[in-house]
This record gives C-alpha cells, sequence and structure tokens, in this order.
C-alpha cells in the first residue's frame, strides 16, 4: 500500500518555493497546510502554486485541522525548537531546515521527543548532496592523500539579504557556517572535540551582529579543521561550497569549490631522498548531478522514512555540526578553547 504523506508547510518564505514544488512533485505526497505567523504569506504561497489547501497562522491547528502526518519547517532559525516539538508531539515526522535549533539545550531536547514519541526528525544539509564534496570525500577515504592532518575551508561572500540576517548576533556563524562544518565533518569522517573561535565584524560590513569569523577545530581522527569566513567580503569571492585544502601522509586534496576536486600525492618511488619529491595528481570523477542539492538531501528523506531508518541528516548525528557551530560562537564570547564534550554536557 502506497504512504501517502500529510504535509504541513511551516514557513511560507522564499525558500519554502523550492520545498513545496518539491512536494508537488511526489505521487505519495500532499500539501494539506500552509502554516506562517502572517496568514497572507500563506495564502499567497497557495495562490502562487495552485494549492487549494488551508491557510493558518498556528501549527498545531493546522496539524489537528488536518490531519498532516509530516511538517515541512522552513521558519526562522529561532521557531525551529518549537515549530519540531509540537509537530513531533501531535504525531508528525519533521524535515526541517537548517539549524536544527538556536541551543544546544533545544537541539537534546529535539532529540528526545524524536525518542520519546518514535517520529523522526531530519535537518536539510543541502550542501552535503553536492556531487562534488562527495567526490573530495572519496579521493580521502579511498587513501590516496594518506590519512589526513589538516582540512581548511574559506569562505568569503558578500550577500546582502535584508530580513533577519541582518540582526542577528553570529549571522555567518549561526546561519551559514554549518553548511561549511557539516561538510568538514562528512569528508573527514569525524567529529569535534574542540574549537577556537574569534568572531569580529569588519569595515564596512551592513550587519548588526559579527559577521566574520576564523575558527580551529580539532577533530575525532586527530586532525585540525580550519574555517576562515566572512559573510560580508566585497570583491573576489569564493563560491558558496568554500574553497578546500585537505593535507594529508602522502598529499593533499584541493578543491575550489566550483570545478572538480583533485588531489597531489608523492609519485612511487619518491618517498625518500631529494629536496622535494614529484607529485602524482588524480582528478576526482564526478558524477552528473541530475537534481539539486535540495532535492537530493529530500530525497534521502523520504528514503529513510520509507525504509524505516535514520536519515543521514537525522538530529542524532546533525547535533555534532550543531555543536561545531554554537562551540565556535561560545568560543568566541568567552575567548577561550572549547571541548564540544563539555558544551554537550
Amino acid at each position: 500500500m502506497l504512504t501517502t504523506y500529510k504535509i504541513a508547510v511551516a514557513g511560507c518564505g522564499g525558500m519554502a518555493n523550492t520545498w513545496v514544488k518539491y512536494a508537488l512533485g511526489r505521487s505519495d505526497a500532499e500539501i494539506v497546510a500552509l502554516v506562517d505567523i502572517k496568514q497572507e504569506y500563506a495564502q499567497a504561497m497557495a495562490e502562487r502554486h495552485g494549492l487549494s489547501c488551508g491557510t493558518y497562522t498556528d501549527i498545531k491547528e493546522a496539524i489537528e485541522e488536518t490531519g498532516a502526518n509530516l511538517v515541512f519547517d522552513i521558519t526562522i532559525p529561532a521557531s525551529h525548537f518549537t515549530i519540531s516539538t509540537t509537530a513531533m508531539n501531535l504525531g508528525c515526522d519533521v524535515f526541517a531546515e537548517k539549524p536544527l535549533a538556536e541551543k544546544l539545550s533545544e537541539c537534546q531536547e529535539i532529540i528526545r521527543v524524536s525518542d520519546r514519541t518514535g517520529r523522526t526528525h531530519t535537518v536539510m544539509q543541502n550542501r552535503r548532496f553536492d556531487n562534488r564534496i562527495r567526490a573530495l570525500r572519496e579521493l580521502i577515504t579511498e587513501g590516496f592523500i594518506g590519512k589526513p592532518g589538516y582540512a581548511g575551508a574559506d569562505f568569503f561572500l558578500g550577500p546582502h539579504f535584508g530580513g533577519f540576517r541582518d540582526t542577528m548576533d553570529s549571522p555567518l556563524l549561526l546561519d551559514m557556517a554549518i553548511h561549511t562544518f557539516d561538510q568538514a565533518r562528512l569528508i573527514l569522517g569525524a567529529d569535534p572535540v574542540s574549537v577556537y573561535c574569534q568572531e569580529f565584524n569588519p569595515a564596512g560590513s551592513w550587519y548588526e551582529g559579527q559577521a566574520a569569523a576564523v575558527c580551529i577545530f580539532e577533530m575525532s581522527d586527530g586532525s585540525v579543521f580550519c574555517y576562515r569566513g566572512s559573510w560580508c567580503a566585497e570583491g573576489a569571492p569564493t563560491s558558496w561550497e568554500a574553497s578546500w585544502r585537505v593535507t594529508g601522509e602522502k598529499g593533499t586534496a584541493i578543491w575550489d569549490g566550483t570545478g572538480n576536486p583533485y588531489a597531489e600525492a608523492v609519485a612511487p618511488g619518491n618517498q625518500e631522498g631529494g629536496f622535494t619529491r614529484e607529485y602524482i595528481r588524480k582528478v576526482a570523477e564526478v558524477p552528473e548531478q541530475p537534481k539539486s542539492f535540495h532535492e537530493g538531501c529530500l530525497d534521502e528523506m523520504f528514503a529513510a522514512l520509507e525504509e524505516g531508518r535514520r536519515a543521514e541528516t537525522d538530529c542524532r548525528d546533525n547535533i555534532y555540526s550543531m555543536a561545531m557551530v554554537l562551540g565556535a560562537i561560545e568560543s568566541s564570547k568567552t575567548g577561550r578553547k572549547v571541548m564540544i564534550s563539555e558544551l554537550m554536557g
């Protein structure tokens, strides 16, 4: 018997269009409610996509009136905890935009509610479904450069969003850096152990909060991950996927965030002698990307539900990416190195 997912969409801003279009393309999904604190936004979303479902300002009312069994949480970060826990307590699974929540205690409570209710909670980490970052991971996991000792990511862009991001205390770290942190966990196959971070707001910034940061993470595989980023960097932008360098025992893997990753390693027979070694290069094989990263992540979310397993970005895994974010913010505030185990209690 075909499962029918009755979806309540919470949050009807611009990003919601991507989620709604995806759901409309599935034969096993039906959007039964659109929810926004401004009902006119929900109504506009319904009209934009030709939907005849009800529009609401309260997620609880929407679920109870429509019998929804799945919630798309596309609200602002400050609302994720309330939307997610309310939905799971009412019997719904949740697919949510990042971040998991704004506080680590809230992230942990989301996991507890998921455990208690038996409902799943999965986070949109779309950038790990970019075939190029997975190809970079393959260069590393296959051992071409040997055991990684260092990974670095540079992220320098100047997007003028307007809206809530402009007034956040830590717009770069809390709203964007989680993508890069999550990618670092993916390619290294490791979790954070500690972090030292300095946030700052550079000259020319149009953000009220700290729009730039430098972070040094110790990882569970013994490597160090260094993040350098700014969200108010005009000119010479990096890719949204960041620019990567991973050094290992035998070589280095590179990805500029745009083209295909490659690696250079010491050539056979050049292990000893000489001031420098000769290297061989390997360009990663990157399969065609027929779907967007968002669609790839949503495919995985639905597949996990159908197969009765935890998704790759299940809240229990994603909390470690969130710990990197919140640990970095805590380090910046206190001016000291933060141990992730202490942060998570």
